[in-house]
């Protein structure tokens, strides 16, 4: 199923990751807001955790046709992401994200904490308020 991926981190726009992976291999990118999930500061980069009150600010990236596999398998590579792997640093979850312009609600893959992750930043991790990475400086 090709959803559109939500990224909030290193892969938004301006971001290092973003010209390293998606740049030229995007149809669109466009404001989003992921309801029931908090940012956390890795460091370096953020974690979503899932949490209900929460958003986290990000973009709705969809992928050109021809680029989709490939890219998913690299962002899951970079993201430590393994279908049922217990070592994950994230899960690659859908979720429904809001669209920015329009309000409209779309199914998008989302990287989330893993639950080893998760557990260990909602004890000791830096949560960055209101849920936008680059408010965080």
């Amino acid at each position: 199923m090709n959803l559109p991926i939500f990224v909030y981190g290193t892969l938004r726009p301006g971001e290092v990751n973003h010209d390293l992976l998606l740049r030229g291999r995007t149809r669109s990118e466009e404001p989003g807001r992921l309801a029931g999930a908090v940012l956390y500061d890795g460091p370096g980069y953020p974690y979503a955790v899932e949490e209900p009150g929460g958003v986290v600010c990000g973009e709705l990236v969809t992928a050109l046709p021809e680029a989709y596999p490939a890219l998913l398998a690299e962002l899951d590579r970079l993201e430590g992401y393994a279908p049922g792997s217990s070592r994950n640093l994230y899960e690659r979850v859908g979720r429904d994200v809001v669209r920015d312009a329009d309000g409209m609600t779309v199914r998008a893959w989302v990287y989330v904490a893993a639950p080893r992750v998760a557990a260990r930043l909602r004890s000791r991790g830096k949560l960055i308020d209101g849920g936008d990475w680059r408010a965080r400086r």
